[in-house]
């Protein structure tokens, strides 16, 4: 507006000296409708400086040779299921130590529980005995639900010094405490990739208290959008298939700040336009 509002405001300041309307259709030249290109050249410019003064920044993937993991393991009632022999938590923990064995020398991993609340139960470590004690040590915790979300928040706060890192969610995914939409939003900003384990049959098992049957799609959505794999484990062979397949994973997600790149185009542009303005290429704008 403020640019077209000037080239009128020009245009009948210019006409109180020459008669450019009567020259335009004689010469068949438009003295005052070519600015179109500046306009847009400014607009570019502004744009690139609002983007880069918000700290814009692109989100990508990256190939990394190892990680630090943190291995969050479901605890509550629900993994007391039994279409697992015995139940869900013990085949976990058996397969899952068995993962440990198989970590590359080097490989950090903690290791959290999770039900009603998020508990360290190993701090991120090398230690391959001490890791493997604390998945042994995991119990049953009858109080307070499923909530994946403080789980999410206690692994990615253990990662938050690691270069590249994931969390190896395992869980029959009955998320009843937190909103789904929270933990894809906190692990997105924090640049945590999720690999989500889904242990249980579509059928159930019987637990103490009722019938827990597996809820795919919240797992499915957490992994999807975090950039990490998700694998269904309906037997204990596919589950510790699924543990292994996760160490062939390479891809990590990385934060890129863009403002400095903007600044200079930006800068460029500008001169750009500046050249134009004050050369004999004028006329073609």
């Amino acid at each position: 507006m403020i640019h077209f509002f000037s080239l009128s405001n020009r245009k009948k300041v210019a006409l109180k000296f020459a008669n450019f309307d009567a020259i335009s259709r004689i010469m068949g030249v438009d003295f005052f409708s070519k600015n179109v290109i500046i306009l847009f050249l400014n607009s570019i410019i502004i744009l690139f400086l609002v983007f880069a003064l918000s700290g814009l920044t692109m989100h990508t993937t990256r190939e990394s040779s190892s990680f630090s993991f943190v291995l969050a393991m479901d605890t509550s009632q629900s993994m007391e299921a039994n279409d697992f022999v015995p139940n869900r938590i013990t085949v976990s923990k058996n397969i899952a130590s068995d993962f440990i064995d198989q970590l590359p020398s080097g490989v950090k991993i903690g290791i959290v529980s999770f039900s009603g609340n998020a508990y360290i139960e190993q701090d991120l470590s090398d230690d391959k005995i001490a890791i493997k004690n604390s998945i042994n040590r995991l119990e049953i915790d009858g109080w307070g639900g499923t909530d994946l979300y403080e789980a999410v928040i206690t692994s990615a706060n253990m990662l938050s010094e690691e270069e590249n890192k994931a969390i190896i969610l395992l869980s029959d995914g009955q998320i009843n405490i937190g909103k789904l939409e929270d933990i894809i939003t906190y692990a997105q900003r924090k640049d945590i990739i999720i690999h989500a384990i889904a242990i249980g049959t579509t059928e159930g098992g019987e637990t103490p208290y009722a019938i827990s049957k597996l809820d795919e799609e919240s797992l499915q959505s957490i992994a999807y959008n975090t950039g990490g794999k998700y694998f269904l484990a309906e037997n204990t062979d596919i589950l510790a298939e699924s543990f292994f397949n996760i160490l062939d994973l390479t891809e990590r997600k990385v934060s890129i700040g863009i403002a400095n790149q903007l600044i200079l185009l930006a800068i460029l542009l500008f001169s750009l336009e500046v050249f134009l303005v004050n050369t004999r290429y004028l006329n073609i704008l």
